[in-house]
């Protein structure tokens, strides 16, 4: 799948680091090509619950406007009941033709203990593994820490996300994570194959192997194993215990450049990444698979709270859909939209509440057009 590390070090002597918001800066997962007709790639579009209609409809918007060459098969799916089982899965037919998808985050109800997550459906039915969330410092939002700049890579099929649940006896219930070592070694080389492509110079894998000394032991003993392999590219390595990180990350973040990590510690860590950098609203995110690729906010948050308040920061779905559109190979559009998003945020006289200011989606989603025109 991808190619030795010493050739791709030489190929990218000289070259500037790609890894910011704009993209992966990864070559495509496999040879099978996004469906194309008559010049226009068909994309299939979720948009979540909470605020995903909101968000997915500004993409849609600017789409039109930038005369983006990507039509959408759009499937309003609702994790918040399984009488929506029948349109999922024509959404993941869709998927499955297609091979590239941009999606809002689905409901998954707490309360609900036979209804399974239909995020996490979707990545392990697709095998999408690696989830890939950006997070880094942008000009015009005010944090605590300045010159942030990491990547989260997430395995996105296994460990605690399993879903192998079971009562033993009444109050006593067993809940399986499942580590093994293909797995490990497919996202540990991912983390690796990410760094040298984007001119990165250190991984960290997370882990809490003093503890589950088999279960986490077997990912960080492959994620060692696998650095060993990388050492003639210039990348070092090192681990670090998931709570240390934790504290690491708020006192000093700039520390981090790529993190490798298991399912659950990803979700916390993203979403202690993206309170760093601004919040949920501007970090997006991509999860990658051999044939699949599909494309959402970083931290998979469905913001129900806000929902039809026409108040969410859109920002982050729109630059997880100019990832898409560098996936696709459409980097003129990506670039002309990026940048109108990161000039309105560090302008700063268009802000959402997340942002502390007063301002719409829809105030958002026409000044990124505005600044295309």
């Amino acid at each position: 799948m991808f190619p030795k590390p010493l050739a791709l070090r030489n190929q990218l002597i000289g070259q500037a680091r790609s890894a910011t918001t704009l993209g992966v800066g990864i070559s495509r997962p496999s040879a099978i090509q996004p469906t194309k007709y008559g010049g226009v790639y068909s994309v299939t579009l979720i948009p979540g619950d909470g605020v995903g209609k909101e968000i997915t409809q500004s993409v849609e918007e600017i789409f039109e406007h930038a005369n983006v060459p990507v039509e959408f098969e759009k499937f309003n799916v609702s994790g918040g009941t399984s009488e929506d089982a029948a349109l999922f899965k024509r959404s993941m037919d869709s998927l499955r033709r297609n091979k590239v998808g941009l999606k809002g985050i689905l409901y998954t109800p707490v309360e609900r203990s036979g209804h399974t997550s239909w995020n996490v459906a979707m990545r392990q039915q697709l095998d999408i593994y690696a989830s890939v969330v950006l997070c880094k410092s942008v000009p015009g939002v005010p944090t605590r820490h300045k010159d942030v700049d990491f990547a989260i890579i997430r395995e996105n099929t296994e460990g605690e996300y399993s879903g192998l649940e079971h009562q033993s006896s009444p109050g006593v219930v067993e809940s399986l994570k499942i580590m093994t070592r293909h797995k490990t070694e497919r996202i540990a080389r991912f983390a690796f194959d990410f760094a040298i492509k984007n001119g990165r110079k250190h991984v960290t894998a997370i882990h809490k192997a003093n503890i589950m000394k088999l279960g986490d032991g077997l990912f960080l003993n492959t994620c060692r194993r696998v650095a060993e392999e990388y050492k003639d590219s210039g990348i070092t390595f090192s681990d670090m215990i998931v709570d240390n990180t934790s504290m690491q990350l708020v006192n000093r973040p700039q520390q981090f450049d790529v993190m490798v990590m298991p399912n659950l510690y990803g979700s916390i860590i993203s979403n202690i990444g993206a309170a760093l950098v601004g919040g949920p609203g501007i970090v997006p995110g991509a999860n990658i698979g051999r044939e699949f690729a599909l494309f959402e906010p970083g931290c998979r948050h469905v913001a129900k709270d806000i929902q039809g308040q026409d108040s969410a920061n859109p920002a982050a779905m729109i630059l997880s859909a100019t990832m898409l559109l560098r996936h696709l190979g459409c980097d003129h559009h990506a670039n002309a939209i990026a940048s109108s998003v990161y000039k309105i945020l560090e302008e700063g006289k268009i802000r959402t509440p997340d942002l502390g200011g007063t301002s719409h989606t829809t105030d958002f989603t026409h000044a990124v057009i505005k600044g295309l025109q």
